[in-house]
């Protein structure tokens, strides 16, 4: 094999490498932004919440959600590990206890409830 193309291979491979190490990102990201979306109605279970905004959050590896409860705006911010399991949730700076966390995970996230409560889908 020709030296140039050896090169042009290896650029290819890297090239492919890198663009599928975007895609393994920009999945983590996006799981991660509706786990912490989906856990806004078990934070603010009022009917007037709006959202407005979910995004990846100031620190690494978390997410802000930031939402309306009649006038008033709030936020809260879910903690990540590596993965897409979330360690800790903050509404407004106030951390949710360890046993909450649990439930919320144990007995809420992980049902259809919490996917058909989403506040994207409304």
């Amino acid at each position: 094999m020709r030296p140039i193309h050896r090169w042009l291979l290896a650029a290819a491979v890297t090239a492919g490498f890198l663009g599928g190490l975007g895609a393994c990102q920009d999945t983590l990201r996006r799981e991660r932004v509706a786990t912490c979306r989906r856990a806004l109605p078990a934070v603010a279970p009022q009917a007037d919440v709006r959202l407005l905004r979910a995004a990846p959050g100031p620190a690494a590896n978390t997410v802000r959600v930031d939402y309306a409860e009649g006038d008033r705006q709030r936020w809260l911010t879910c903690r990540f590990d590596a993965g897409a399991t979330l360690v800790a949730l903050a509404a407004e700076g106030s951390n949710l206890s360890g046993p909450s966390l649990y439930m919320l995970k144990r007995f809420y996230l992980d049902t259809p409830d919490a996917a058909a409560a989403d506040p994207a889908r409304h």
